[in-house]
């Protein structure tokens, strides 16, 4: 072999970006839909929001500090789990589950695995699924102060209309609602090149296509199904995340593929109204797998064969 040919582990190309470049670029995805929230519910949900966002970051530095690691909280990845935790979580929830949340999500999912990259599931998913089960609060979502109470979208008899759906004027959780805002901060994140196309516009189509024909093939009611509830925060913020989703192209059409009809029949079929949550859940879990399936032929793999 000639002596100027080396065949060494990826990767190769060092694109210059950071860990905390890339997370930096989240958080600023998220702020039209912390701002929306903040417009529609009242000031007041930044509390919850805020709450997150120190808890994760002072849960993490607490731990590397007991545990004498490195500390890693300028990685700004704590801060991305907080603030994504804040914003599906509805802006009436009691402040003490918030920390509680954010010590979930940080210390049990991601920093007894091992930290950024070993954990297992996303940290916030996991958080808001526990919290599901743990707090009835989760229950009751908040509701803009110039609209009647009653039921969230999926449990109401009849849909707010597209507009209505767009712009987020309707009850839910902080950050989930305004459809505008989530497809501003993924247009922000396709062009930095965060993310890809895969994953969100699988994960959304395959709830629209499902509920097209549950609906009799109404189009109006599957993509209003499609911009209710956290399918739109889940798909491109959440699903997207590099430690709990595949690594190849296929690999992420197949999550969102999976994560979409689990999300449809959790709601039609399942006990909860919404089953964004646990579909990205499971999808996590089946990551590895996936990427067995789908990854790619190594060059010069079994005694340099191609």
């Amino acid at each position: 072999m000639n002596a100027l040919t080396k065949i060494m582990v990826s990767p190769h190309i060092h694109s210059g970006r950071s860990t905390a470049g890339i997370m930096r670029d989240v958080l600023i995805a998220l702020l039209p839909a912390t701002a929306a929230g903040a417009v529609i519910f009242g000031w007041r949900t930044l509390l919850p929001v805020v709450l997150c966002v120190l808890s994760c970051v002072g849960f993490e530095a607490l731990f590397n500090l007991i545990t004498k690691r490195d500390q890693t909280i300028k990685d700004l990845s704590a801060a991305v789990t907080g603030l994504l935790l804040g914003l599906n979580l509805p802006a009436s929830i009691p402040l003490w589950q918030c920390v509680i949340g954010s010590l979930f999500a940080i210390i049990v999912v991601k920093c007894l695995f091992g930290g950024i990259g070993r954990n297992l599931v996303n940290p916030a998913i996991a958080a808001r699924v526990f919290m599901l089960v743990a707090f009835p609060a989760m229950a009751a979502p908040a509701f803009p102060a110039d609209a009647a109470t009653g039921a969230t979208p999926l449990a109401a008899e009849q849909m707010p209309s597209l507009l209505t759906l767009f712009l987020g004027n309707y009850g839910g959780s902080i950050g989930e609602t305004c459809t505008a805002a989530l497809l501003l901060g993924c247009v922000y994140l396709l062009v930095r090149r965060v993310i890809t196309w895969h994953i969100p516009v699988v994960f959304m189509g395959t709830v629209f296509v499902f509920s097209l024909f549950v609906t009799g093939f109404d189009a109006v009611s599957a993509l209003s199904l499609t911009m209710a509830g956290g399918v739109c925060i889940g798909a491109i913020f959440m699903a997207t995340d590099y430690t709990t989703s595949p690594d190849t192209a296929w690999g992420k059409v197949l999550f969102g593929l999976g994560a979409g009809l689990l999300t449809c029949l959790i709601r039609y079929y399942g006990v909860y109204p919404e089953g964004v949550s646990f579909a990205i859940l499971f999808m996590n879990i089946l990551t590895p797998y996936i990427e067995q399936w789908t990854r790619y032929r190594v060059f010069a793999s079994e005694g340099g064969r191609v």
